[in-house]
């Protein structure tokens, strides 16, 4: 979730958090003091400390010895296993929607499709707003994919798998030009789910998805 208005100080706290680690103001490896989150955020430290134990338990977080809670840092094989794990799962969701899916998803992942472009082409947007924008697009898009699985462990099981601070990096390392074809690819896909082509959506899947991969590690080097 992001932070927004009737949300409990703990909450306020962990989505605060989270979209700082998601979107790379908070670096791998750097330390969370809790006094110094807590006086940004207007809060006591009881429920920023509530949001660290959440965060940690969602994968992003981990407790270091003598220094506390740190963001946590993902390697080179933590980006291979990572993404290959996420590429099989969704290119098997993909194969389920091919044969379940029904309007109401198609209709979905248009939507989705729709808002990542008009994100990609709207004017006058700082980075970082642009790849918030062009996120949630993403997210709902392959959201939609994974609902027309019909499949909730499947889904579950995604929720672990998709590394949202991840997701973030290869899109704000996309160029235009790859932010596009990223986006067609997501076309591609919907189309072959419509037309009832299992084996052909979960390849342009898998294709899509270590596209990602490829771009973060070429980053990195």
């Amino acid at each position: 979730p992001m932070p927004g208005p009737g949300m409990s100080a703990p909450m306020l706290a962990y989505a605060s958090v989270r979209a700082w680690i998601v979107e790379g103001r908070l670096r791998p490896g750097e330390r969370l003091i809790e006094q110094r989150i807590a006086a940004e955020l207007n809060l006591s430290r009881t429920p920023v400390r509530e949001a660290v134990r959440m965060l940690a338990a969602d994968g992003l977080v981990v407790t270091e010895r003598n220094r506390g809670a740190v963001v946590r840092t993902l390697g080179r094989q933590d980006v291979l296993d990572t993404y290959e794990l996420r590429a099989r799962l969704e290119s098997y969701a993909c194969e389920l929607a091919a044969a379940r899916a029904v309007p109401e998803d198609l209709a979905a992942i248009d939507d989705g499709i729709r808002d990542f472009g008009k994100a990609l082409r709207r004017k006058g947007l700082d980075p970082v707003e642009r790849t918030r924008l062009i996120g949630e697009a993403n997210r709902r898009v392959h959201a939609a994919i994974i609902g027309a699985s019909r499949h909730s462990r499947l889904a579950h099981l995604l929720t672990s798998a998709v590394d949202a601070p991840l997701v973030f990096e290869a899109l704000r390392a996309f160029t235009p030009r790859q932010l596009e074809r990223s986006n067609l690819f997501h076309q591609l896909i919907r189309d072959m789910i419509a037309k009832g082509e299992p084996s052909r959506a979960a390849q342009l899947m898998h294709e899509h998805i270590m596209q990602g991969r490829d771009r973060i590690l070429a980053d990195r080097n």
